[in-house]
């Protein structure tokens, strides 16, 4: 970030009123600003330092980019900035992504979602090593309804390595995994107030989901934990008077799985319940909201903190970034989309419920194809009654290599994976269809994360429309260039840029002429 300014500033330049003048104004936003009349009265500019002899209509005090969300977030969370790099499936938000928002006073979840458990374990125990000293990091924990056991084990393996923050998405109900890593190690401070050694944020995106988690546990589910001898009957009290989450981060229309719902209306509605779910419960402190999804622009960023988010998450746009775990070629793909390259697909870990999530549609032909496994899903019963013609055009044009070969592979996949899959699939021809089809799903992430350009045109990229309004914000400036778009960088100059269009909406509720250029703020390198 640039230097605040020197308390105490003698600065003497006569007030601005010219539109040029009042544009640079509107960038000074670590400074009290003052509002004055012309000798007319009539025209209102602005002027710095010392409060001027011109009449003054009213003095704003500095901004800064730290303060654009809820200081509550901050301090519970012990970062500088209202401000996280969400996770990314499939170790594409990375642990040096990861590290790198907490070195720089941001929180970052790493993303373990689509990855087996020893190379979640493997990234718990980099990032534990290179921040002992911090809290500020975390690692995603995903809804796997169709493998509830993994899901589970996922939740013990970061509770075993006390991973300080943990991200749920993509859940439509509760589940024992995430209430175990809300109630696990529950207890009370000496002012009777319930810490959290384990702090959660949920992802949601329908306020009857985000309900759940702004509610404590439901006793039924606790009570089972505490059967199976996974949680104490302190820890099980403890979590009937809390709410699930610490943090609830509404998410709009983003990469990946997505309601697509608008924040304008999404984030208000959760909002209020959050209100209304802690006059009914009495809660000490109000579970903090948040905004997620389009968030690709300083315009977007502000709005969402004016809206009245605690803190933002960006994904979609880290991508991009030198640190996240994705090709150069699938980054260049990403670079050249605009807001309407994005489409939606099957989803690979919920392809029987129908579940979409959305995808880059430029420069990749996987949501088709996609879309036409899913359609030879629901209309066959299993791979043999798909008719030969119909058959054949799938293994040429989609699956690139026979049934019988993928499903081969399927099977070495699964068991190391999850043999019980195998063995259902032998006795279920339709979830072994399933399995054959989602193979492709699968692989096409990975395709797209190696770079493996033979499969170009297959390549599964998450990201939503906040990726093109990225991409026509930063044409042809510092964060252009893929050398200078790290993930810090990125973040600093949407927080830096929405603070000054901030300021710029500050002054025109004064009745300042703020001309439209006040409200382009152009990328540079920040520190």
């Amino acid at each position: 970030m640039s230097a605040p300014a020197r308390p105490g500033s003698t600065d003497t330049q006569p007030p601005a009123f010219s539109p040029e003048a009042i544009t640079a104004g509107t960038r000074r936003i670590r400074e009290h600003v003052h509002v004055v009349t012309d000798s007319t009265r009539r025209t209102l500019g602005l002027a710095f330092g010392p409060r001027p002899a011109d009449e003054v209509v009213g003095t704003l005090p500095p901004l800064y980019p730290e303060w654009l969300g809820g200081r509550a977030f901050c301090e519970a969370h012990g970062v500088r900035f209202p401000y996280v790099a969400g996770e990314m499936a499939n170790g594409i938000a990375t642990t040096r992504m990861v590290t790198a928002m907490a070195r720089a006073g941001m929180l970052g979840f790493f993303g373990a979602a689509g990855l087996g458990l020893p190379e979640v374990e493997r990234a718990v125990r980099e990032l534990a090593d290179r921040l002992r000293d911090r809290t500020n990091w975390g690692v995603n924990l995903i809804h796997s309804p169709a493998e509830p056991g993994l899901e589970l084990r996922a939740a013990k393996l970061l509770l075993h390595h006390r991973v300080p923050r943990v991200s749920l998405s993509a859940y439509l109900e509760l589940t024992p995994a995430a209430v175990l890593c809300a109630a696990r190690g529950l207890r009370r401070d000496t002012d009777g107030s319930v810490l959290r050694p384990t702090r959660v944020l949920a992802k949601v995106s329908r306020p009857e989901v985000a309900e759940k988690f702004l509610s404590p546990a439901p006793a039924e589910l606790l009570r089972r934990l505490v059967e199976q001898g996974e949680l104490s009957a302190d820890e099980a009290e403890l979590a009937r008077r809390v709410p699930v989450a610490e943090d609830v981060t509404v998410e709009a229309d983003s990469g990946g799985h997505t309601d697509g719902r608008p924040l304008g209306s999404l984030l208000p509605r959760v909002l209020m319940l959050r209100d209304d779910v802690t006059r009914r419960f009495g809660y000490r402190r109000p579970v903090g909201v948040g905004a997620a999804g389009g968030l690709g622009t300083p315009a977007a960023v502000a709005a969402a903190f004016a809206l009245g988010a605690a803190y933002v998450v960006t994904g979609s746009v880290n991508q991009t970034a030198t640190e996240a775990g994705i090709s150069d070629d699938a980054k260049t793909l990403l670079a050249q989309a605009d807001v309407a390259d994005v489409t939606m697909a099957p989803a690979a870990d919920m392809f029987e419920m129908g579940v979409t999530l959305q995808v880059l549609r430029r420069g990749t032909m996987f949501a088709p194809r996609a879309s036409r496994l899913y359609a030879a899903y629901r209309t066959h019963p299993s791979l043999e009654d798909i008719p030969s013609p119909e058959r054949q055009k799938l293994e040429r044009d989609v699956l690139g290599a026979p049934v019988d070969e993928v499903w081969e592979r399927t099977k070495r996949f699964w068991a190391a994976r999850d043999p019980a899959q195998i063995t259902r699939a032998e006795n279920d021809p339709k979830h072994r269809m399933a399995l054959v089809f989602r193979w492709y799903l699968g692989s096409s992430s990975r395709w797209a994360i190696d770079g493996d350009t033979g499969r170009r045109t297959d390549y599964q990229i998450w990201c939503g429309p906040a990726v093109g309004a990225f991409n026509r914000w930063t044409a042809g400036g510092f964060l252009a260039e893929p050398e200078n778009r790290t993930v810090v960088q990125i973040a600093l100059n949407l927080l830096e840029g929405a603070a000054v269009l901030t300021r710029a909406h500050q002054l025109r509720t004064y009745g300042v002429p703020v001309p439209a250029s006040a409200f382009a703020y152009t990328p540079r390198r920040l520190a």
